[in-house]
Order: C-alpha cells, then sequence, then structure tokens
C-alpha cells in the first residue's frame, strides 16, 4: 500500500498541473428571446453546461494556455419538441417531432494578460431530416462537440 501511495505522488509531480479555464456561456438577444417564448429557459442551462463541458474537454486535450473564454449562443435549434414547446402546443407528438436541430455560437479567448483572440465563429446544423437526432438537444449537441474541437484547435 506504501509504494502505491508512493507511485500515486511521484506521478502527481511529474504531471504538470492543469490550467484552469473559465468558461462563460451567455445568449444572445434573439436566441434569449426564443429560449423564453418557444424553448424554456432551462433548456438555455442545459445547453449552456453542455458548451462549457465540451469546451474544457476539448481545451485540456489540446493543452490550450487559455485564461478565459466568452462563448455566446447565437441561435440553436431543438431535434425534438422541448417540454415548453409541449406545453405550449397540444396535440403536438413529443415522441414522434422530429426536426433538423443545430447551432450557431461564437467564443473569444483571453491570454493571463487579458488580450483577446479573434472571434471564433462556428455553426453546425443537420441538414437531413433522416438524421434528425434521438433527443431534444442531439444535433445541437453534436454542434458544440464539433464547435469545442475546432475553438481549441484556433488558440493551440
Amino acid at each position: 500500500m506504501k509504494h502505491l501511495l508512493a507511485a500515486a505522488l511521484v506521478a502527481a509531480a511529474i504531471v504538470p498541473a492543469a490550467h484552469a479555464t473559465e468558461i462563460s456561456v451567455s445568449y444572445s438577444p434573439e436566441f434569449t428571446e426564443k429560449l423564453a417564448d418557444d424553448y424554456g429557459d432551462k433548456e438555455g442551462t442545459y445547453l449552456s453546461e453542455m458548451v462549457q463541458k465540451d469546451l474544457t474537454r476539448e481545451l485540456g486535450k489540446a493543452g490550450a494556455d487559455v485564461a478565459r473564454v466568452e462563448v455566446t449562443i447565437l441561435d440553436a435549434k431543438p431535434s425534438r419538441p422541448t417540454f415548453k414547446q409541449g406545453a405550449d402546443t397540444p396535440g403536438l407528438d413529443m415522441h414522434r417531432s422530429v426536426s433538423v436541430g443545430g447551432m450557431k455560437l461564437m467564443a473569444i479567448a483571453y491570454d493571463a494578460s487579458g488580450h483577446a483572440s479573434e472571434p471564433f465563429e462556428y455553426k453546425w446544423y443537420e441538414t437531413d431530416i433522416r438524421q434528425a437526432g434521438l433527443t431534444t438537444w442531439h444535433d445541437a449537441n453534436r454542434a458544440s462537440n464539433r464547435f469545442a474541437a475546432r475553438f481549441a484547435k484556433s488558440v493551440d
């Protein structure tokens, strides 16, 4: 047991400390209105957390030295109806209704001294209804994954 503990301490000393990147996600005024009127405010929280998780993962993989990232969700479309849409539209089949979804995002990275990168904009929307996702934000999740990978490469 002592050898295992010693090995873990040595490994922790060898591995460089991960840089904690502050990631904030906001919404464009148009998307804020869409959340309030159509999708429901809790959907914005879900999307924000998804984008933060994807960016944290990809920036860590890339080893990017970024102090802060500001992301704006400019637009997002669900692949399936949200709970608010289902409640607002009687007769809408929550299980069989599908749509082509996706997301449009913009981000700016800041280094430790506060210098900003050029704005990075990315959008991806499914184009084939036959490929529409199985969950409410499936296509937006794909857009978020792709955005995070491309953004991490751009700041690396």
